[in-house]
């Protein structure tokens, strides 16, 4: 079985016995925080993802790490992941939690790249074309990209919309460079 199909049963396992305790709210609160730690520090998956190291020090890794921040039921799963040789999981499995959250409260992550700053008005016509392509509520993270020119390229899941100055001079270098065919 691939590593994504087990993440992604780890995964609605997980969000079932979190509702089932009403810590639904804490245990996506711990899950994002293991994915930050995990992307800050490359370290902390080498250790998860080495077969050499014993699963009894994985584990205690993870609760000296994690012990008094996380909810007990986290700390409980990662244990048991780990107690069964999958600590390697541990990672998508934590991404597909978020995933999954988000799709049971109806929130849709979109990204907007601009080449400037989004004034209030911009920010608040961008999540107005999102909500028209999606029901739910609309957490857009900004950056600015300066290389763009002007316009910009918004992500909403595996969409894509790229109205930049740099992706329209790219088209036309590309149009121009095409032999003309009489």
């Amino acid at each position: 079985m691939s590593e994504t199909t087990v993440a992604t049963r780890y995964a609605k396992s997980l969000i079932d016995l979190a509702k089932e305790q009403n810590s639904l709210e804490a245990v996506r609160a711990d899950m994002a925080l293991f994915v930050q730690t995990i992307k800050a520090n490359s370290q902390l998956e080498a250790v998860l993802r080495n077969p050499i190291i014993q699963q009894d020090k994985k584990a205690g890794v993870l609760v000296g790490i994690f012990g008094d921040k996380v909810n007990n039921i986290t700390i409980a799963f990662f244990k048991l992941v780990v107690s069964k040789g999958r600590a390697e999981l541990l990672y998508p499995t934590a991404q597909e939690f978020v995933n999954q959250y988000d799709v049971f409260k109806h929130i849709v992550r979109a990204t907007v790249v601009s080449a400037a700053p989004l004034s209030a008005d911009n920010r608040k016509q961008v999540i107005d074309e999102v909500n028209k392509i999606s029901a739910g509520e609309v957490v857009l993270t900004e950056k600015v990209d300066a290389s763009l020119i002007g316009g910009f390229i918004l992500t909403v899941g595996d969409k894509q919309i790229d109205t930049s100055v740099a992706n329209s001079l790219t088209k036309l270098r590309s149009d121009f460079g095409q032999p003309v065919v009489q």
